[in-house]
């Protein structure tokens, strides 16, 4: 049965009006929207940047919490980052990793490779040898330092038909950074990370991936310059994607608190930054857009700007933060939306959309970490008012959250 189908028979039983909104096909060829007083379907969103903390991190988040929030947030795939223990970096690290999710995912779950062994940024990692089970390669949390390393790498993905999707910092100008290097950081006496860190490594990886041939992808890009040095490099021909993440869409420094709940790498930047990422969005530069999903105990969080752990949860907060500063501020349209969300991710990365469909109804709500499904509560939007409820998410024909 198809999903259209499926989701008139489902919905029917869950509304007395069984009228449907939206739904993408599996071939991405239309996204058509239909208005709908009641309730709104859309194709399984794609996230392909989370970090589901197993192995190695399970007191953060597993595998089982991590795609339960997920589907709560009315993903259907993602794509999980290597920065685990053991980092999966040969074929039988990546098969404890594997035998996990075949054990406790409740959707569809694409394990990267990480690009060095350990991600340390020394040797390659068995590239080869994993290709067949790995979404991409990513040394996530890091950037490949070494340029002739990063060469190396891409001409090995290159050879594998894998995309190279990088965390790009330049370790050189980091100097003990913890927040952006900008007012807020110098009004309260705070170490800075200067734009300079992201977007001079993006400026070097573009020059290889041309040099060859590799596809390659921007993790979590923040800046102006990054949104820049890309555009001109599609213009010239240059097979890169990237993403950005709702955060960086929405806030700026001027919106930080002295707490952890607002520290992530890379960090909120200023509104000039804020404004050419929404202009990315709108003129194709950008993609797609991913959570960072970055889940961390609350004493990890717990210790201000300075001294808590990078990273904040957001897969069961990016839909409705997304349509109400954006599509309800008529910034983008719906369908535009859900290009970002659901069929680019899946483009490019080869992700299928099978049986998969989310409901949502567009109430009002508020945003409350005790509803979270994910271990990690940490996020910047605790409390904010939002339009998006998800009421039911199917993956492949399965209800998987209701």
């Amino acid at each position: 049965m198809r999903a259209f189908d499926r989701a008139k028979k489902i919905m029917a039983s869950y509304e007395e009006d069984n009228r449907i909104f939206c739904l993408q096909d599996k071939e991405f060829e239309d996204v058509s929207i239909y208005n709908d007083p009641s309730f709104y379907i859309f194709p399984g969103f794609c996230d392909v940047h989370v970090h589901l903390r197993e192995p190695g991190f399970s007191y953060k988040e597993t595998v089982a919490s991590g795609t339960a929030a997920a589907a709560h947030g009315g993903y259907t795939a993602v794509c999980t980052m290597p920065n685990l223990d053991p980092v999966p970096d040969s074929p039988q690290h990546l098969k404890i990793q594997q035998d996990i999710i075949d054990k406790d995912a409740c959707i569809a779950v694409y394990p990267y490779g990480a690009i060095t062994e350990g991600e340390k940024g020394e040797r390659l990692a068995a590239m080869t040898q994993m290709a067949p089970n790995v979404i991409a390669f990513s040394d996530d949390g890091r950037g490949v330092q070494s340029k002739e390393l990063m060469r190396k790498a891409m001409e090995t993905a290159g050879d594998l038909g894998k995309i190279i999707a990088a965390h790009c910092e330049d370790n050189s100008l980091l100097k003990g950074g913890y927040i952006h290097d900008g007012v807020y950081a110098r009004k309260h006496g705070h170490r800075g990370i200067c734009s300079e860190s992201e977007y001079i490594q993006i400026e070097r990886d573009l020059k290889l991936a041309e040099e060859t041939g590799c596809a390659y992808h921007v993790c979590h890009i923040s800046t102006a310059e990054s949104v820049d040095l890309i555009r001109r490099a599609k213009a010239r021909g240059t097979d890169v994607t990237c993403e950005t993440a709702p955060h960086y869409l929405i806030l700026t420094e001027e919106d930080l608190l002295e707490e952890g709940r607002f520290k992530m790498n890379p960090p909120l930047r200023t509104e000039k930054d804020r404004k050419a990422l929404i202009e990315g969005i709108k003129d194709g530069t950008i993609d797609m857009i991913a959570t960072d999903h970055a889940p961390h105990s609350r004493e990890e969080k717990s210790k201000g700007l300075e001294k808590s752990a990078f990273g904040i949860t957001g897969i069961e907060t990016a839909f409705p933060l997304l349509w109400t500063h954006m599509v309800k501020t008529g910034i983008i349209s719906a369908e535009k939306l859900i290009e970002l969300m659901a069929v680019n991710p899946r483009r490019r990365f080869g992700i299928p959309l099978g049986n998969d469909f989310t409901v949502w109804s567009m109430e009002e709500t508020v945003i409350d970490t005790s509803d979270f499904l994910s271990k990690g509560k940490a996020t910047p939007f605790e409390g904010e008012k939002v339009f998006g409820k998800c009421l039911l998410t199917v993956y492949d024909g399965r209800i998987v959250y209701k």
